[in-house]
């Protein structure tokens, strides 16, 4: 029942485009009423380069109601190479966002022994909570680092005791539920420089969801979704009342549902599993959809997720949490179309190679990436990059001609999704040559960052 969405931000990075210039936050007008609609309307340039911005979160988000002394006007945006974090005053002008504080990578590396921060969370102590991946030599170590959330001042690690996952990703907690649980992608320092299929099977890649007690900061349990799973993005439903939730495993391709026992300990079970295609002409015989983000809408009704490498974004109805149902799928790039390089040589899913997407005179270089859905769940947004290391061995022509961000129209009753054909946003067009744009955010809040307690 929120406003609509008027502006969104999104991280563009330069990092391995062969362009010396840094990463910027740009704030881009989604507003149809607007002389602005589609275009970019402000760049805010990071002072360093190659920091690779990523994922952002919020100073203050659901979590902290009821406190009428927060405002949401801080964005904080981890830089998951340089191990930076930037916060971005968003408050004094919504679409003119500006520099406010600079938290150097020193500071995160003495105080709390991590680096390569990823995904930041407010807590209802008005905390700011990031996951890292590993420690500052690239090592893999799972832990969290916390930012008061005034002086933005590192005050040091989140968790306790001497037990820590191996590696660490994304997280989500649910306070009624006494849980926080993280996830694992895999070991920085391997994938720093692009996917190596060699770092398959020896243990290089996450298969663990990382379940920590909210109240004593404690690791308790892990959850093994398989070996190479990668599990990356985690979302517990909405209802701070869910006791489960489902997570995206990238290499294996499947979604998993994880829920608490009767036994008050958490399982997972594999809800849905993406098959893999035999093809020609591309790194492996076998390609997997790769998911890589996943959302779910405000109301718990549906789930939505990306196949990177195949190129489609498919909705379910999650009504039964344990048998989602297709009902939605489009496809919208990806490495399998008609006329590519890619031969599909057997499908267990479609009867043909789809068609190569283009929109707006502009044939689409990549795959569908970071999502977004608008808060009344009738939009979705995509961007299109992965990560710069990774785009330039899977997608060469996107550090070409920059990504781009698409909008879809979602069909709410029952299901379904199209591409909206006016919507484009071409980030192949920017002053300082095409980059690469990320997640999407919008300034009051989405699908994403908030967290009801």
């Amino acid at each position: 029942k929120g406003p609509r969405e008027e502006i969104v931000y999104v991280p563009c990075i330069y990092r391995n485009t062969g362009r010396d210039k840094p990463d910027f936050l740009a704030t881009v007008d989604v507003n149809p009423a607007s002389p602005h609609y589609c275009q970019v309307i402000h760049r805010l340039p990071m002072p360093n380069r190659g920091d690779e911005l990523h994922h952002s979160g919020w100073n203050t988000c659901s979590s902290c109601f009821g406190d009428t002394t927060k405002k949401r006007n801080r964005l904080i945006l981890p830089s998951f190479i340089s191990s930076r974090i930037y916060v971005v005053d968003v408050g004094t002008d919504p679409r003119a966002p500006r520099l406010f504080k600079v938290v150097n990578p020193e500071d995160v590396f003495w105080k709390c022994n991590l680096g390569y921060p990823h995904t930041s969370h407010c807590l209802g102590s008005g905390e700011i909570m990031i996951s890292a991946l590993g420690d500052p030599a690239g090592n893999g170590k799972g832990g969290f680092i916390l930012l008061d959330g005034e002086t933005f001042e590192v005050k040091g690690n989140w968790e306790k005791g001497d037990e820590v996952p191996p590696m660490g990703y994304d997280f989500w907690y649910q306070p009624r539920h006494n849980v926080l649980i993280s996830t694992e992608w895999g070991i920085p320092k391997c994938l720093g420089y692009g996917f190596d299929p060699r770092d398959l099977k020896n243990g290089r890649y996450g298969r663990r969801l990382n379940v920590w007690d909210w109240t004593t900061h404690t690791y308790v349990q892990a959850i093994d979704v398989g070996e190479d799973a990668a599990p990356l993005e985690i979302r517990f439903l909405h209802s701070p009342d869910a006791a489960e939730g489902f997570v995206g495993c990238t290499i294996s391709s499947s979604i998993h549902r994880f829920y608490k026992t009767e036994d008050g300990d958490w399982a997972a079970e594999k809800v849905i599993q993406v098959p893999s295609k035999k093809v020609e002409g591309w790194l492996l015989p076998d390609m997997p959809g790769f998911i890589t983000d996943i959302l779910i809408s405000l109301d718990d009704r549906f789930l939505y997720f990306s196949n990177w490498l195949h190129g489609d974004i498919r909705q379910y109805d999650i009504s039964d949490t344990r048998k989602p149902r297709l009902v939605g799928q489009v496809f919208v790039g990806g490495s399998i179309p008609k006329g590519g390089q890619v031969t599909v040589c057997q499908d267990p899913e479609l009867p043909g190679q789809p068609d190569p997407f283009s929109i707006k005179g502009k044939r689409v270089p990549g795959g569908p990436q970071m999502i977004q859905l608008s808060l009344d769940g009738k939009r979705l947004y995509v961007t299109t990059s992965l990560y710069s290391a990774w785009d330039r061995q899977f997608y060469p022509d996107l550090l070409k001609e920059g990504s781009v961000m698409l909008r879809l129209d979602v069909d709410t009753e029952r299901g379904g999704l199209t591409v909206d054909e006016s919507f484009l946003v071409d980030f192949g067009q920017e002053p300082d040559g095409p980059c690469l744009a990320h997640e999407i955010r919008y300034p009051g809040g989405d699908c994403t960052s908030d967290i009801w307690v």
